[in-house]
């Protein structure tokens, strides 16, 4: 006799699941959520402030170089900068003709990149008040771990 669907035990909502993979995911949302919303009085979520702290600190910069810096995808690289093209943030300073873009930061990217650094600030703080900052250095390390698990 198989067990109806009644009789079959979910996990009750916000409980981890035994699945290592969804429990990151899970995650990854929440922290993702938690910034974007420090982030939103900026006009930037953290996708789009990330990029402009790399370009702010790589300088002018080809697409190919910056998904190398960032460890992504050039694909998801290219989707996330529209929106921070159309708005003025970044602007391409490649030759005409060049196959590889070159990518520069705007007066008003690092305008609004300055703004949203304060309010990033927070965010990071408030993690870290949550959390302790010793849970904080060992998700961190556990983080960098499972990130080598790929190369």
């Amino acid at each position: 006799m198989t067990a109806s669907r009644k009789d079959k035990k979910l996990p009750r909502k916000g409980s981890p699941s035994v699945c290592t993979c969804i429990n990151l995911r899970r995650s990854s949302m929440a922290v993702t959520g938690l910034y974007d919303r420090y982030l939103a009085p900026s006009g930037l979520n953290i996708s789009q402030f990330s990029l402009l702290k790399h370009l702010t600190v790589l300088g002018p910069v080809c697409v190919s170089e910056l998904a190398l810096e960032m460890r992504l995808d050039r694909t998801t690289l290219v989707r996330n900068l529209k929106a921070l093209e159309q708005s003025g943030y970044v602007k391409d300073t490649s030759a005409e003709g060049s196959r590889n873009r070159c990518l520069t930061l705007t007066g008003s990217g690092k305008e609004v990149y300055n703004d949203a650094a304060e309010l990033w600030e927070e965010a990071q703080l408030f993690l870290q008040e949550s959390l302790g900052s010793d849970d904080l250095q060992i998700l961190t390390a556990l983080l960098s771990k499972i990130e080598k698990l790929s190369l």
